[in-house]
């Protein structure tokens, strides 16, 4: 895997990066310890042109005495960059269940080496990343949305022990088209609370409930399946995968679906979705529908209108980015 490329700054004016945000097909919550370290996990998901931004720029003042969001802080403070202030900005709704804090997460180490002038693998970023999430923030949370955002495209992510093992697929340009032709997503406008909610199923999952373990396996199962279609080209296998997935996701806590959740999704089935679940932890954020093709997208999308904010969305190609400049 090559290394991301970035140029010391010690003498420049500002470093920003971007990374983007992700929409998970289906596997979330093996990706979380202790879920994958128990029994392994498995993620297909694709990173999306919805992207956080961070600007870093010298200050005269000490960064504990700026006003800054905790995460860019916490990142600062782990760094050891004192005269150092970080800005985010975000081109997608925050708490919206699609990897934003991650995405800060990753771009603001990516940011922080370049200033350091420090060469740095995509995964000891999401490495790096997640340390700060957990280790600092105190937020229950897995491995996938830091690899989305460090290495973009339609990714195959496989956990355990250690970093995970991750695979950008190597999809044809028409069945990247394909997903992003079909795939809907749509705002619910509720904010979600997946530390909570990832915190109660994993207390199930380390209390042995055999009903979560056999759904979050299920889960897996599905990922994988979902994985194998996708690099067979058959983009529109994957919506029938995905429903199977959203009936074992909103059974393991009762505060994944919502009323506006279910209500998006109803509207979304009768105007010919053939997928549909919430995206991330859920609780609230954003809902995916999958159309069984491109002309049917359309219907989906006048149908979900009413219930919420349609994001449109690209794949996106490449992982975090950096621009140093004076």
């Amino acid at each position: 895997m090559s290394r991301l490329a970035t140029l010391p700054a010690s003498n420049a004016m500002r470093v920003i990066a971007r990374a983007p945000t992700r929409i998970d097909f289906g596997g979330g919550w093996t990706d979380v310890p202790p879920v994958c370290t128990d029994e392994s996990g498995t993620v297909c998901a694709a990173a999306i042109a919805r992207y956080a931004t961070i600007t870093l720029e010298p200050s005269a003042e000490h960064h504990e005495e700026l006003p800054m969001e905790p995460i860019a802080r916490a990142a600062l403070r782990r760094a050891g960059l004192r005269d150092v202030h970080a800005t985010i900005a975000n081109d997608f709704p925050v708490g919206a269940g699609l990897g934003g804090s991650a995405a800060a997460g990753v771009a603001l180490q990516a940011a922080i080496a370049a200033w350091k002038g420090e060469f740095v693998e995509p995964l000891e970023l999401v490495a790096r990343s997640r340390t700060v999430e957990v280790d600092d923030l105190g937020v229950a949370g897995g491995w996938q949305d830091h690899c989305a955002a460090a290495l973009g495209g339609v990714l195959a992510m496989r956990f355990g022990v250690g970093l995970p093992d991750v695979k950008r697929l190597a999809l044809d340009d028409d069945v990247l088209a394909a997903i992003e032709q079909r795939c809907v997503v749509v705002y619910t406008g509720e904010s979600r609370l997946s530390s909570r909610t990832i915190t109660g199923v994993l207390d199930a999952w380390r209390d042995g409930r055999s009903g979560t373990r056999a759904l979050l396996a299920h889960m897996r199962d599905l990922a994988g399946q979902m994985i194998d279609v996708l690099e067979r080209g058959d983009a529109g296998a994957l919506g029938p995968l995905v429903a199977a997935h959203w009936d074992r996701q909103r059974a393991l806590h009762e505060e994944i679906p919502t009323e506006r959740i279910d209500a998006l999704i109803t509207r979304g089935a009768a105007a010919g979705a053939v997928g549909y679940k919430a995206l991330g932890a859920s609780g609230g954020g954003c809902v995916l529908l999958v159309a069984a093709d491109a002309d049917g997208a359309e219907d989906i999308r006048r149908a979900a209108a009413p219930l919420g904010e349609v994001l449109p969305f690209t794949i996106s190609r490449s992982g975090v980015q950096i621009t140093v400049g004076r």
